[in-house]
């Protein structure tokens, strides 16, 4: 990868610049904890004081990854243990399940694919908890690239379709996977792929979320962005090498800060005005409001850098050339027929409102699998709901997980949806089983 001095330096300046705002961090943390103590910040002027060094901190912290934090459940209205256990290592991504303590019968295994697109795996963690009480419930973790060392190789699109397989296999047969968003496309090629190979192990069923199946359809800013420039654009303005203070050393990477400016800019209006919120919830003691807001930015502004082939790859394949639609999709130069789909049902759920995958983009999935028979089938647009409604929310919880579950079980009848507890007496829990990495 031929890139510029500039490229290269980008990612160190971004860490200078880190470490240069680290004491106005510090100042402002000793400075709100202080506050604390003193009487005088019951007073107006004390917690206007208070809320503006809540937000310097804010502004100038690093956000790090946050955990699931899962550790219950409800199954027919009895609170159940909840472990959460790698059950799978890769260099670039962990396969997690959470495993409910005392259920015994038979219930919906589903695979999560979460995206790699700058925000952590955590992200999906309402969409998580909300199919927990139904089914046994995976996610693919994908691993920050700057944590990565160079010696474990590439990672690009057509890994994180043999990554996709590998966690299909590895849970056994019958599974329903559930994209969310960026994975639509490759979880879509692995059941083509596994389709046309007579695969044991092709998924039961497969619902895709608000994923860019087809971006010629319902363009979003993202799309236009994404075409407005060359290849190359990409390749010599956003992407850099991690600096030396990483594990990953040396490996080209789009980095998540440029992800993140992406993101704010977009709706740059709203996120200021959602922090203005904030300093007015302070300041009016209005503590459950503000401790919303604190849950969802620190994970909003958590992200990860991910690889810069992989990067590259989906920007041509799936937002410029729109290989998939297009009937053009190689996977190691082996094309890609979703009309090989046969048995797996799908299942494409939009939302109305969405900015990221306009309405359409993923419905575009059910044309593609031609020889899959009418009734497995399904299409869900949520009204009024945007992107991250569509799986994360009181709308997801209440009106979407419903048909998810309802598609799920008319895929696999014989696995029931509403699991008993079965007392148990065992209380030590078997020791996670491990994959060697690639």
């Amino acid at each position: 990868m031929n890139l510029s001095l500039n490229n290269i330096a980008l990612y160190n300046i971004y860490e200078w610049h880190r470490a240069t705002i680290a004491p106005v961090q510090a100042f402002a943390s000793l400075s709100k904890n202080m506050l604390t103590f003193n009487p005088m910040a019951k007073t107006r002027a004390g917690r206007h004081t208070t809320a503006g060094f809540e937000l310097l901190e804010r502004m100038t912290r690093n956000y790090t990854k946050p955990s699931f934090g899962i550790t219950h459940t409800v199954v027919d209205g009895e609170q159940v243990a909840v472990e959460d256990i790698v059950v799978m290592r890769e260099p670039f991504c962990n396969l997690r399940y959470f495993k409910r303590a005392g259920v015994r019968e038979r219930t919906p295994k589903i695979l999560v694919v979460a995206p790699m697109s700058g925000h952590h795996a955590t992200l999906l963690r309402g969409t998580v908890e909300a199919l927990l009480p139904h089914a046994e419930v995976y996610i693919t973790d994908w691993i920050d690239a700057r944590e990565i060392p160079v010696l474990h190789g590439t990672f690009d699109l057509d890994d994180y379709i043999d990554m996709v397989r590998d966690c299909i296999r590895f849970i056994g047969r019958h599974v329903h996977v559930v994209a969310v968003c960026q994975p639509s496309v490759p979880v879509m090629a692995a059941v083509s792929l596994m389709s046309e190979d007579d695969d044991p192990f092709v998924p039961a069923s497969m619902t895709l979320m608000g994923g860019p199946i087809d971006t010629r359809v319902g363009v979003t800013k993202v799309n236009e962005l994404a075409t407005q420039k060359p290849l190359e654009w990409f390749e010599h303005n956003v992407i850099t090498y991690v600096p030396c203070n990483y594990t990953g050393f040396m490996r080209p990477v789009y980095p998540g800060f440029l992800q993140l400016s992406g993101f704010m800019t977009m709706n740059l209006d709203r996120h200021i005005g959602e922090h203005v919120k904030l300093f007015n919830h302070l300041v009016e003691g209005d503590g459950e409001n503000a401790e919303m807001h604190r849950k969802f930015y620190d994970e909003y502004l958590s992200v990860a850098d991910i690889t810069a082939e992989f990067y590259l790859m989906t920007i041509d394949k799936v937002f410029q050339r729109h290989c998939l639609p297009k009937g053009e999709f190689e996977y190691r130069g082996r094309l890609v027929q979703p009309e090989y789909i046969t048995e797996t049902s799908l299942l494409c759920v939009e939302g109305e409102l969405d900015d990221i995958s306009g309405v359409g983009q993923t419905k575009a999935a059910m044309d593609l699998c031609s020889n899959l028979a009418p009734e497995k089938k399904h299409y869900h647009l949520q009204p009024s709901t945007g992107h991250y409604g569509i799986f994360n929310g009181r709308k997801y919880r209440e009106q979407i997980v419903p048909v998810i579950l309802e598609h799920i079980h008319a895929a696999n009848p014989s696995v029931k949806l509403k699991p008993r507890i079965v007392q148990t007496n065992n209380a030590t829990p078997k020791p996670p089983t491990t994959r060697k990495t690639r």
